[in-house]
């Protein structure tokens, strides 16, 4: 969830902060993998604490986060793998529809608490986002394609390189520098850095 309140909040500023903001598709769990990072719910004490702060924080940002101490199990038992590389053949085709994909697949999970996972799901998802039939069904026979695994491997290397341990992971690129920031509790220090 911790996503979408850095996706919207990034959404809302980028004109007052005038900056020029990119999605870059990248895999969580190959992120996690590749790190040896643990989902923050596995550990009891800490998941306990997330839902608490998940209430707070949809209040705060008023985003429709509805969770409960079953969701990280269904977290974990989901794979968004077909997503992301739905999302990475849409990056290189029709960039234009990333920012409302990404809101779609985040809806359809959290909000709604629906599967993603399926090309049915997918399908229904590209439909919210304002994609056409034809548009989508194109882009879901691109996904198994070398193409876009490896584009979304690179893209999940990058972020690592970067420093990304899990997400949200954003990387503002200041000063002639690239500066990471984990976290939507980070957003004020990434206003900082960029003299915001």
């Amino acid at each position: 969830p911790h996503n979408s309140f850095t996706l919207q909040v990034l959404c809302r500023y980028r004109h007052i902060w005038n900056i020029d903001l990119r999605f870059r598709p990248a895999f969580l769990s190959g992120i996690m993998q590749q790190t040896g990072n643990k989902p923050p719910g596995m550990l009891p004490k800490r998941g306990e604490y997330m839902l608490k702060d998940m209430k707070r924080m949809a209040k705060y940002y008023q985003v429709p986060v509805h969770m409960s101490a079953n969701d990280f199990q269904r977290i974990i038992g989901t794979s968004s793998l077909t997503a992301m590389r739905f999302i990475t053949a849409m990056d290189m085709t029709n960039p234009q529809y990333l920012e409302p994909l990404s809101r779609e697949f985040w809806m359809r999970f959290w909000s709604q608490h629906e599967d993603i996972s399926q090309p049915e799901d997918i399908l229904a998802v590209a439909r919210q986002a304002g994609l056409s039939a034809e548009l989508s069904q194109k882009t879901l026979e691109m996904i198994s394609s070398s193409t876009v695994k490896d584009r979304l491997k690179e893209t999940t290397a990058e972020a690592v390189k970067h420093g990304a341990f899990g997400m949200p992971a954003v990387v503002a690129h200041y000063d002639g520098k690239p500066h990471l920031f984990f976290g939507s509790d980070r957003l004020e220090l990434l206003g900082s850095i960029i003299g915001e």
